[in-house]
């Protein structure tokens, strides 16, 4: 890489992903029954799904502040100019870490150059961002122009996702323990996106099946250029329905490629089993 890329376990990108490129990972925290594990590393996100169904909650916290300056100094002392795409700071706490951290670092490295940027995307929506700085790193483009396209490209993203129980949203406290009811007697799914880095339900819909068609329709209204893109379905355990939405998507675009990936832990423990997010740009970039 022309470019150091730094991207957090919030990202959903794979385990081999950073095993097979270099791009340094940065885990989030899970705590659960009493343990604290790294995202990615120490924990599976299909532990996670396991466990939520068990009726047990997942708690999460930001990369570890020590983590981070570790990373950081290392890069410094070797000389090497960065850039970290950060999960949403609407979401975590780890990007204002990483600025802060960062801060205390130039101290003592003056001349260490490193961009650090609030994607506002979440999920693989952050992962197509990474890949994105992934490629203009090693086609050798600067750290300045890679921060802009980057910046414009997460500006563009969207994200579409729907949960498969209410029951993981209320323990979260995304909606009301009595809407989560009603629901699962109605078999209601909401739809959501992400505007400005926040989680924002736009529609109930009754059936999984009418909602992925509903999604595949605000791909429409929504997309620009998804012929020309990468697109993402990330999945909580779900990897058939994942597929079954990859399916329809094909009957009505041609992609360069479609990524699925399994949500991962620190994301999972707030969205629950069985949700399935879809991510595309609204502009042809």
């Amino acid at each position: 890489m022309n470019v150091q890329i730094i991207a957090d376990s919030a990202s959903d990108l794979p385990l081999d992903f950073f095993e097979n490129t270099g791009v340094i990972l940065l885990p989030l925290g899970v705590h659960l029954k009493g343990e604290d594990y790294e995202d990615l590393l120490t924990i599976h996100s299909k532990d996670i799904f396991n466990e939520m169904k068990a009726g047990h909650t997942a708690k999460t916290s930001q990369c570890s502040p020590m983590t981070v300056k570790e990373v950081f100094t290392g890069l410094a002392e070797k000389g090497r100019t960065a850039l970290y795409v950060a999960f949403s700071s609407e979401l975590s706490g780890t990007y204002q870490t990483a600025v802060m951290v960062a801060n205390e670092v130039k101290e003592e490295y003056p001349d260490f150059r490193l961009a650090i940027i609030d994607t506002k995307c979440a999920s693989l929506g952050c992962g197509l961002a990474v890949r994105r700085a992934l490629e203009l790193s090693n086609d050798g483009h600067s750290l300045e122009e890679i921060e802009a396209s980057v910046k414009n490209y997460a500006e563009h993203m969207e994200h579409l996702f729907t949960v498969d129980d209410l029951e993981y949203l209320a323990r979260g406290g995304r909606v009301s323990k009595a809407s989560a009811f009603v629901g699962g007697l109605l078999n209601i799914k909401p739809l959501l996106h992400v505007e400005d880095g926040k989680l924002i339900p736009i529609e109930k819909i009754r059936g999984r099946k009418k909602v992925f068609r509903r999604m595949v329709e605000l791909m429409k209204e929504r997309g620009q250029g998804i012929d020309n893109q990468v697109i993402a379905i990330s999945h909580g355990d779900d990897l058939e329905t994942a597929e079954e939405l990859k399916a329809m998507i094909l009957e009505e675009f041609s992609p360069k490629e479609v990524v699925i990936n399994m949500i991962g832990s620190a994301v999972g423990s707030h969205s629950g089993p069985g949700t399935i997010a879809l991510f595309f740009l609204n502009k042809d970039l």
